[in-house]
């Protein structure tokens, strides 16, 4: 479903929009001086008049995505977050113009950010899926010409899979999702009726005696769980309450990578290390407790 603004919103949308078209443009000596004063000197004027002019790039790139049901001001701000990593990442020395670097990173920004809030359901997370996200709808009008809410032919789906190189269940499964859209439980299942979709829904929660039993083991396991990290190493420590611990922020390998001074492929494998040994640890808490519930009869 479109998110349609309310009048404030677009007004204030409109408003910098306009204000972002009238940046002025950089040469690109002046350009490249700013970058290399951000990047040596921590110079934030200077940070604030090259992100300033390539707002309008920003804005246009945004536009391209509006037709997902999303705020356009939301796909601006996250198009802005992209503009802003291109500032800190931009290498002046090799004499690139800013803008050709910084659409990439303003392109993935939004991007990602459609594929996080398009649906409900988690559409796709690979190279290949966001590709396949990104291009169906012009691929199909390519193909077949045919319209939003038509399923593809089998050969239209052949001819997607070959260009995009994924298989031909992931076009399928793509096109269910963005033809299918969400559904909200608490619509009604027929016009003349007051019965919701979750009226039907068995219900899965315990009976109270489950829910003791559930208490007292999740205690349990939470207290070996704790003795199986206090078991690795400092640094596997680290990697794992940032990487499966950490509820507040997404940190990467990459992050990581960067805080211990070592590759994100290294903190890959230990990451798979430390995980196997808590895995270790915790069969064999479990067996234990297996051979003590056994002697008790």
């Amino acid at each position: 479903m479109a998110h349609i603004d309310d009048a404030q919103t677009q007004k204030a949308n409109l408003k910098y929009i306009n204000t972002s078209m009238n940046e002025p443009l950089l040469e690109k000596d002046h350009e490249l001086e700013l970058a290399r004063l951000w990047r040596e000197e921590k110079d934030e004027r200077a940070l604030h008049e090259l992100v300033r002019s390539y707002t309008r790039l920003v804005v246009s790139i945004a536009s391209k995505f509006k037709n997902y049901g999303l705020p356009l001001g939301d796909l601006i701000q996250e198009g802005n977050i992209g503009l802003m990593e291109a500032a800190n990442r931009f290498e002046p020395e090799r004499e690139n113009r800013f803008s050709t670097y910084a659409t990439w990173w303003i392109r993935a920004s939004i991007q990602d950010y459609v594929l996080r809030n398009w649906s409900i359901v988690r559409t796709g997370t690979t190279a290949a899926q966001k590709s396949l996200f990104f291009n169906l709808r012009r691929l199909r009008a390519q193909i077949e010409g045919q319209a939003v809410r038509d399923n593809l032919s089998e050969q239209g789906i052949n001819k997607i899979a070959k260009e995009l190189g994924v298989k031909k269940k992931e076009v399928r499964k793509m096109e269910m999702r963005m033809l299918g859209g969400d559904q909200s439980l608490n619509n009604t299942i027929t016009g003349d009726t007051e019965n919701q979709w979750i009226d039907y829904l068995e219900s899965e929660d315990p009976d109270p005696e489950e829910i003791v039993v559930g208490l007292r083991n999740s205690q349990t396991r939470s207290k070996w769980l704790s003795d199986a990290i206090e078991q690795l190493n400092p640094r596997e420590q680290i990697i794992i309450r940032e990487r499966r611990l950490n509820d507040e922020e997404n940190v990467t390998l990459e992050m990581l990578g960067q805080e211990l001074g070592i590759s994100k492929e290294r903190v890959r494998q230990l990451e798979q290390r430390a995980l196997g040994k808590i895995k270790d640890t915790m069969v064999s808490r479990l067996k234990d407790a297996n051979l003590e519930q056994l002697s008790l009869f």
